[in-house]
């Protein structure tokens, strides 16, 4: 259930009108969380209009997003070329991108794509909807799976770009990305702000009234 909250609380960014591109993984749960919104959402293969997740047996073989899952598409969809899809993007007329995340720096900083090591299937648009986009969500478990901090001072793994981060959402918070630093204005229960501190490997201010989300 943590990876559905998390892309739960991600959906309540959105408002009506947007164009928004989804990255891979927790991300992809979103268009489930939507509820009544009209949002468009585009993927770099060349589709703008992406719906729900299909039911099991009523995939379409001839619709996938980017990472080549079954997608379903929203009445007023258009298909075009990759290029069509990444012109898009580097216009800067993307809204709003979610992204899942490897590790985010104090600074706003993103790495997303890569583990030294181990392989991968490349960076794929992360690097120009990370830069391009107006603005950037990254939704990700707040420790990795051997409990180290993912949002840190200084990232250690290959970066996706630079400065770029303004909203992290993890299954214990959501903090801002601000010019001031992190700043945390939620608490996912059952976690408390204490639990969030000492698991940010980074300054963490608190916002007064920090709002705890049961």
């Amino acid at each position: 259930m943590g990876r559905e909250r998390i892309a739960k609380r991600a959906a309540q960014e959105l408002t009506d009108g947007m164009v928004v591109n989804l990255g891979i993984g927790i991300p992809s749960l979103i268009p489930n969380f939507l509820g009544d919104k009209r949002i468009f959402f585009q993927a770099e293969n060349g589709v703008l209009g992406i719906g729900k997740s299909p039911s099991k047996g009523k995939e379409d073989p001839n619709l996938c997003n980017a990472a080549g899952y079954p997608v379903t598409v929203v009445s007023g969809a258009s298909y075009f070329d990759s290029a069509t899809a990444f012109a898009m993007i580097r216009k800067g007329l993307i809204d709003v991108t979610v992204l899942g995340g490897l590790q985010v720096s104090e600074k706003g900083d993103l790495a997303n794509w890569m583990v030294p090591g181990k392989r991968v299937p490349g960076v794929g648009g992360g690097m120009e909807l990370a830069q391009k986009t107006k603005k950037v969500i990254v939704v990700m478990s707040h420790v990795n799976k051997d409990g180290e901090p993912k949002i840190v001072s200084t990232c250690t793994l290959p970066l996706t770009a630079k400065r770029c981060v303004d909203l992290i959402i993890t299954d214990q918070a959501v903090i801002e990305v601000t010019d001031e630093g992190l700043l945390l204005t939620e608490v996912m229960a059952p976690y408390d702000v204490e639990d969030v501190v000492r698991q940010t490997a980074a300054p963490l201010r608190v916002a007064a009234g920090v709002k705890r989300v049961e």
